[in-house]
């Protein structure tokens, strides 16, 4: 019987090159793909795109898997960025890695992949597919540290059903492990963090190549005027650095000290951003939130209310009651406030380890 094939892509990180390699053990017929999403100022400081692929081409060499690269740079300029940038300008604050998931990684690497006559694809994400009552489900890593399922949620049964994440049961110490023993190149390569388009680069400074902004006014809860913000686009809800208000006199506390301050509301429609002192100012409290554009691992809603969820990634799951609106919006109930509820990042549910999808945040209410 012939092996199966197994297109993985490989990025030149150490997870999906001992990925590889695990696969390779395992018996499957291994390919390396090496995708390259991004080219403007591909060769600067900011962007490793060259070293990643000498990275990626070395590991194949050890490890003896064939290895090429596809551009998917125009696909993900009009899946991916344009979506990004959208966003931005409407005030919110998007996850590009969520969509770079949904439409690059399981939908234009998948179809590539099938035309190299794979029978399955492979990434290095840190999550697990389990089959069950003839449907596929998402399940957060055995690793809860480096869990990536959040990242994952809007993946379908088309694509879980061929996909393989060889590192779900496995401790990021134990990939480390591997690496060094393998005497792999990249084996003490650092994680990479953001995505490549901005990677390590000054934010405010990329997104004014691309973004039209305004200044307006800065105003605090008790309806002064503390300053000018720089254009909603550069700020997000509960960002306490860079919002530019050093000097700002604040209110004392009685043992004379004062809370840093903090963004707590956008007002697009009069271009005014509103910031509050103290990290758990009650504007910064959300008690529901609404969500659309939902997607569900299922193909459908969740039958149990009770569930838990993620606003954001790095954060424990929380208690709420979901409420299923129409085919692609939803509420939730949260039964402890929630912290800088963010419109454009993900609600995440789940029950126990099972990822079961979520949608993207339109808005919340606020706690009391």
């Amino acid at each position: 019987m012939s092996k199966k094939k197994v297109v993985i892509g490989m990025s030149g990180g150490v997870d999906s090159s001992v990925s590889a390699w695990l696969l390779k053990e395992q018996g499957y017929e291994v390919i390396g793909l090496f995708m390259k999403n991004w080219e403007d100022d591909d060769d600067s400081e900011y962007c490793s795109t060259r070293q990643d692929w000498i990275d990626a081409a070395s590991v194949a060499d050890v490890i003896g898997v064939d290895i090429e690269a596809v551009n998917f740079a125009s696909e993900y300029k009009d899946r991916v960025f344009a979506d990004f940038l959208r966003e931005y300008q409407a005030g919110r604050t998007p996850n590009p890695d969520v969509l770079c998931n949904a439409e690059i990684k399981f939908k234009a690497f998948l179809d590539h992949a099938m035309t190299l006559g794979a029978d399955l694809i492979a990434t290095g994400h840190y999550a697990r597919v389990r089959e069950r009552h003839n449907s596929f489900e998402l399940l957060k890593a055995v690793d809860h540290t480096k869990d990536q399922s959040y990242f994952l949620h809007r993946l379908n049964q088309a694509q879980l059903s061929k996909t393989l994440f060889p590192l779900g049961e496995i401790p990021k110490t134990e990939v480390r492990q591997i690496a060094a023993k393998l005497a792999l190149p990249n084996a003490t390569k650092k994680d990479s963090t953001g995505i490549c388009f901005i990677g390590e680069r000054p934010f405010r400074e990329f997104l004014n190549r691309y973004l039209s902004y305004k200044p307006g006014p800065m105003m605090t809860d008790d309806g002064r005027q503390v300053g000018e913000h720089v254009g909603l686009s550069f700020y997000t809800l509960g960002q306490r650095k860079g919002i530019g208000v050093g000097g700002l006199k604040a209110y004392k506390k009685d043992d004379g000290s004062s809370d840093a301050w903090y963004v707590a509301r956008k007002d697009v429609a009069n271009n005014t951003l509103y910031i509050v002192q103290g990290h758990d100012h009650p504007w910064l409290q959300s008690a529901t939130l609404q969500a659309d554009t939902a997607s569900w691992i299922a193909g459908h809603a969740p039958l149990s209310s009770t569930l838990a969820a993620k606003t954001r990634y790095r954060q424990a799951d929380v208690a709420c009651e979901l409420t299923p609106q129409g085919d692609s919006d939803f509420a939730l109930r949260f039964m402890e406030p929630q912290w800088a509820v963010t419109p454009g990042q993900s609600a995440v549910l789940y029950d126990g380890d099972v990822c079961l999808g979520g949608g993207l945040i339109a808005g919340s209410t606020l706690a009391g």
